[in-house]
């Protein structure tokens, strides 16, 4: 059996909502230079797969010296240990209001979780994923030298990496806002994992993860650095990260790994069966049209492009939403926000080449 159909059975299975694509995994199972961490990619592409609210009261004096007590939503926390095993949950290591513990990645978890959390709940007024405060729940070291991170439809699970090319996956926040962006995704439109609506899926939880990582540091667009994934390479790669939804292709280039694959438009656009369809492969082109649209309006990304983007996965959009689909809704919502606001999403389609510009004919794919 060919590493491509062990990478098929994989993304048809368990780790489907991954943040380590396919075909990265599939070319560093080949690699001579790095031994060990060809075994656990390989061991990562045929891997087998694995409601309670909470609020938080808030006191205070109004102004004629009455107290008032308001409950507002508060994430709820449980991060689990794997032990290096397969098995889920795990054993549970920290709870919500628990003091952190010895294990980094059980805390990056844990404020990882929180951050997303945060922003899902500011940005939106979106109580945890599903919208009514579901809890937040994660394993940690999962497996041995797991390679990925993947949301399971359930919990978030963090692989601890092979050591030489991969490292510890709860390090990146947007690794960690991505894959709970699976979920917001899961709860809203619900985008088929195949083929287009599988990229916009792969895209907009990336979108999640960008703009987790920038409402943490407070950052605007033009501040923010797009990429999603800095931080779980080890330093013996050529690279910055999985992927730059700004420049998309420049994200590592790499004597083993080969070179950051994502089309920046639809010129480039990878007709292909492998990776569901392209999923992590075309998400480039979507990629790119937010992170345009969202520097064009500047400020801060979450505030209105974001809103834009979130009310268009919650506004009946379809399972099977096409690029040009989606284009458009994006579009009708940055219409009701202003005619400037229109104008910029309408400008950042046409550079990605899901919609024409005036007076030409093609039309996208």
């Amino acid at each position: 059996m060919t590493i491509h159909e062990h990478d098929d059975r994989a993304v048809h299975g368990r780790i489907h909502d991954s943040i380590i694509p396919s075909y990265l995994l599939s070319k560093l199972a080949k690699s001579g230079r790095y031994p060990e961490a060809a075994a656990s990619a390989r061991q990562t592409l045929i891997g087998t797969p694995p409601s309670e609210h909470r609020a938080q009261l808030q006191l205070s004096i109004d102004e004629n010296g009455a107290l008032v007590a308001t409950v507002e939503a508060a994430p709820n926390r449980t991060i689990s240990d794997a032990h290096g095993t397969e098995n889920l949950p795990g054993s549970v290591v920290r709870t919500e209001d628990g003091p952190a513990v010895a294990d980094v990645a059980v805390n990056q978890a844990y404020d990882g979780l929180g951050a997303t959390f945060e922003m899902l709940l500011d940005a939106f007024q979106r109580n945890s994923i599903d919208g009514n405060g579901s809890p937040l729940d994660a394993t940690v070291h999962y497996g041995s030298g797991y390679d990925n991170a993947f949301w399971n439809g359930s919990r978030m699970v963090f692989g601890d990496g092979d050591g030489q090319v991969f490292q510890n996956f709860t390090a990146s926040t947007t690794v960690i806002g991505h894959e709970l962006g699976h979920g917001v995704i899961q709860h809203t439109a619900g985008l088929d994992y195949q083929g287009q609506p599988g990229a916009l899926n792969e895209s907009c939880a990336d979108v999640f993860g960008a703009l987790t990582e920038q409402h943490l540091l407070g950052q605007t667009a033009d501040q923010a650095t797009w990429l999603i994934g800095a931080g779980i390479f080890t330093p013996a790669v050529h690279g910055k990260a999985l992927r730059s939804m700004l420049h998309p292709g420049t994200a590592y280039d790499d004597a083993e790994l080969g070179k950051d694959p994502q089309p920046a438009d639809m010129s480039g656009y990878v007709q292909t069966t492998d990776d569901n369809g392209g999923v992590h492969m075309n998400s480039g082109i979507p990629n790119r049209a937010f992170a345009l649209f969202a520097v064009a309006l500047g400020g801060r990304a979450w505030e209105t492009a974001g809103s834009v983007w979130y009310r268009t996965l919650s506004s009946g959009l379809p399972s099977s939403a096409t690029f040009a689909q989606f284009a458009a809704a994006t579009i009708a919502e940055a219409d009701k926000v202003s005619r400037s606001t229109g104008a910029a999403a309408r400008a950042a389609w046409t550079t990605v080449g899901v919609i024409k510009a005036a007076g030409d004919g093609r039309s996208a794919r």
